[in-house]
């Protein structure tokens, strides 16, 4: 029992044990293809009933290296500016047509001087013109709150406040609306909540890289 001397330590105890209960709840998400296979590369969303403030936009890079997209998915936040350094030694042309954010990044080498801001929510597929196997993803959520499997089909979210949350689950060739895939999931104090998905896919249509010219190399 604390005493009155005690009384301002006490209180700041026991607002510090509140705010770790209330930061203390996880969602351990799996997801598996429609064969119960681990599947990799796919973005999970947690979105709180009540909305959350986003931390202030960072810039965050994909790279163009070895003629491909590095990394193949990053997830960003609504309002995030992205920039594309070209670190090859040929010209590369980036584009996308997704409805969440188009733009064109015609033919340039290093980076261009203008980030591109990703201001609405949802996949954007990038693509480029003058290599047609150069593909990649950004995911750009609405909320602070996701994560990404690994080759186990696993991801974890952490540090959640108590609350009530639409948790979702988005892979490039997922056949369904990502929208179709929301559960709701809810913490009133500490704790741990699973979930899972067995997703029905699309068919892999990524192109081929193209072949090795005579002496070596890719074109």
């Amino acid at each position: 029992m604390c005493t009155r001397s005690d009384l301002a330590r006490c209180a700041l105890l026991l607002w510090l044990l509140g705010a770790g209960a209330a930061l203390g709840n996880e969602i351990d998400a799996l997801v598996r293809d429609e064969s119960g296979a681990p599947l990799a590369d796919a973005v999970v969303v947690a979105v709180a009933d009540i909305p959350v403030k986003l931390p202030p936009p960072r810039l965050e890079s994909v790279v163009q290296e070895s003629k491909e997209f590095k990394p193949f998915l990053k997830v960003v936040l609504v309002g995030t500016p992205v920039e594309f350094p070209n670190r090859d030694d040929v010209l590369h042309h980036v584009y996308s047509f997704s409805p969440a954010r188009a733009f064109e990044l015609k033919v340039y080498a290093g980076t261009p001087p203008d980030p591109i801001v990703f201001d609405r929510p949802g996949p954007v597929a990038l693509g480029c013109n003058i290599h047609d196997w150069m593909l990649a993803y950004i995911y750009v959520s609405e909320s602070p709150y996701f994560s990404i499997t690994g080759a186990d089909g696993h991801a974890r979210l952490a540090n959640l406040p108590a609350g009530r949350y639409s948790v979702r689950v988005w892979h490039y060739r997922l056949l369904q609306h990502e929208s179709e895939t929301a559960q709701p999931v809810s913490f009133s104090g500490a704790g741990s909540v699973q979930v899972a998905w067995d997703l029905k896919l699309k068919r892999d249509s990524r192109v081929r890289r193209a072949p090795t010219r005579p002496g070596g190399g890719y074109r």
